[in-house]
């Protein structure tokens, strides 16, 4: 678990994963948190469905690296984003993350705190080298996160904005 000045950012275990699935404020009910106006693209109930569960399902693999943290805000008691990492550290020491924030919550600076939050806990993991993410060219909020957390633009593709942070 992660806590920063606003938020708790806890990672979700598999129960907990098929629960964040439905949508039906099961999850918010077994973690005692408000309900929230949360909804899942079918681009992440895909990515749920092929690659997160079935990773975190694997018990050769460490969780924390493929599972969805969710951030909580302590003031709202509410779900308001989630952050996951996808995969354990490659060979150079890259993990790559993927952010959204839910719609009552955006330009509240949440993300912001989530991806620095995820920043500080991959610092203490000695595998991690360095974060990269891509957003979409048209997402301004979305590489703003990064910016401000000091990621670096690396590269780019006609849709996207390639990102990376070193450690050191």
């Amino acid at each position: 678990m992660i806590e920063t000045e606003r938020l708790i950012i806890r990672p979700l275990t598999y129960e907990q994963l098929m629960k964040y699935a439905k949508c039906d404020n099961s999850l918010e009910t077994e973690l005692n948190l408000n309900e929230t106006s949360r909804t899942i693209s079918e681009e992440l109930y895909e990515a749920l469905q092929q690659t997160i569960l079935p990773n975190v399902a694997d018990k050769s693999k460490n969780y924390l690296f493929s599972t969805i943290w969710t951030a909580i805000s302590k003031n709202d008691n509410k779900m308001v984003g989630d952050i996951c990492i996808y995969g354990e550290p490659n060979e150079a020491g890259e993990i790559e993350i993927g952010y959204g924030t839910y719609d009552e919550f955006r330009d509240r600076g949440f993300m912001t705190e989530i991806v620095e939050g995820m920043i500080d806990w991959a610092k203490t993991r000695t595998k991690v080298k360095s974060i990269i993410a891509s957003t979409n060219k048209a997402n301004t909020a979305s590489f703003k996160v990064l910016e401000k957390n000091n990621f670096v633009k690396i590269g780019e593709t006609e849709t996207l904005f390639n990102w990376k942070l070193d450690m050191n």
